[in-house]
């Protein structure tokens, strides 16, 4: 059966030069990083050779990297320590942020009795930049969490935008870059954000391993206790296979960004163009020109009892896409993304979020329409 995987907001296929990178590691240096001895100190170069990597293709002091185990760690990480370290007495977010952002905040209002503030959302899916500073001109130490690309519909904030917004009244600012990470160019010296989070499975490395950007100045204290690793604020004995595979993942996706930025897009509007065609009615959630290159998310024209088994019938023909975010693919309740931007007649009809990577093909898409026309 021929096999399509059209699911890369979720995860990604590990390159063949990151598993090999990963392989060596484990093979051969396989040393604790903290010991003294030379397997050791081998070990722990490795680390440091990855975290000036991933510095160096985000323009920033390899200082300001923190690894972690993954985006979640690492959002929940930040979030948390800006209200115990650096006295945050209020959050500015949104309520289509990914659920290791909300419900880590929902959970800390209750805990720490600070103030919670959503901004509003267009109807387009994008954040409304007029309301966030309106709401940052009240008054409190503040913390802006807004995510670079949401990873359901595609829509892409302004990070140049709203960091300068937040700049102006003296907000932190907080965005989790898992989308777009290794997908996007960063320019960390340029556009002064305080934190980011990444996670390596998201642009073609491992899973189990990602990392937080701190901005050199910002002094938070350790999530987990126990250890001096990662310059103390993340103890336990470092994933050393991981990290280097990540970094050297990092490394090709910036080695390959444009070449394969322009084949994703032209696959994409290959994507929009056939649906089009066979479904003149389809919708977009989001406008799907400026969505995010490599996700596009779409209402299909479909009647009701066709909408509980589509993802079953597509996974039966060997086709991998998604209803939403793979870390809530259990849940029978509507996507919270989808709910904050259509009405309910839409919310009822089949939206599929189908997300693209270089390994994919015209031909994938064609394979994806046909078995569409089936069901």
């Amino acid at each position: 059966m021929k096999k399509v995987y059209l699911d890369n907001a979720s995860t990604t296929a590990i390159r063949p030069e990151v598993v090999a990178e990963m392989t060596k590691v484990l093979t051969e240096d396989y040393g604790n990083p903290s010991s003294t001895h030379t397997f050791g100190r081998h070990s722990k170069s490795l680390i440091e050779l990855s975290r000036k990597s991933i510095a160096k293709n985000l323009n920033s002091s390899a200082q300001e990297i923190i690894f972690t185990s993954c985006a979640t760690e690492a959002n929940n990480f930040i979030i948390q320590s800006c209200i115990k370290d650096l006295k945050i007495t209020r959050i500015i977010t949104s309520k289509i942020e990914h659920h290791a952002v909300l419900h880590t905040i929902q959970i800390l209002q209750n805990q720490y009795n600070i103030d919670v503030d959503y901004v509003n959302i267009l109807p387009s899916g994008e954040i409304d930049v007029v309301h966030l500073s309106d709401l940052l001109s009240k008054e409190g130490k503040t913390l802006v969490s807004l995510m670079h690309v949401n990873n359901e519909i595609g829509t892409v904030l302004n990070l140049e935008r709203v960091v300068k917004i937040c700049k102006q009244y003296n907000a932190y600012f907080h965005t989790d870059t898992v989308q777009s990470i290794g997908k996007t160019i960063f320019n960390l010296q340029e556009t002064p954000i305080d934190f980011l989070v990444a996670s390596a499975h998201k642009f073609h490395g491992p899973k189990g391993v990602g990392f937080a950007f701190i901005r050199k100045g910002i002094v938070l204290n350790p999530l987990l206790l126990g250890g001096e690793q990662e310059k103390g604020l993340r103890a336990g004995t470092e994933s050393v296979h991981n990290i280097a595979g990540m970094a050297k993942a990092l490394e090709l996706s910036y080695l390959h960004l444009t070449e394969e930025e322009k084949y994703i897009s032209e696959l994409k509007k290959y994507t929009i163009d056939q649906l089009q065609l066979q479904y003149p009615d389809i919708k977009f959630n989001g406008n799907p020109t400026e969505t995010f290159y490599n996700i596009l998310n779409v209402i299909l024209p479909f009647s009701e009892e066709k909408t509980a088994m589509i993802l079953f019938n597509l996974d039966m023909k060997g086709i991998a896409v998604s209803r939403g975010s793979a870390c809530q693919s259990g849940s029978i309740k509507p996507s919270h993304v989808l709910a904050e931007i259509l009405n309910e007649e839409d919310l009822k009809k089949p939206s599929l979020r189908i997300s693209f990577s270089h390994y994919n093909t015209k031909e994938d898409i064609d394979y994806l329409i046909e078995n569409l026309k089936l069901i």
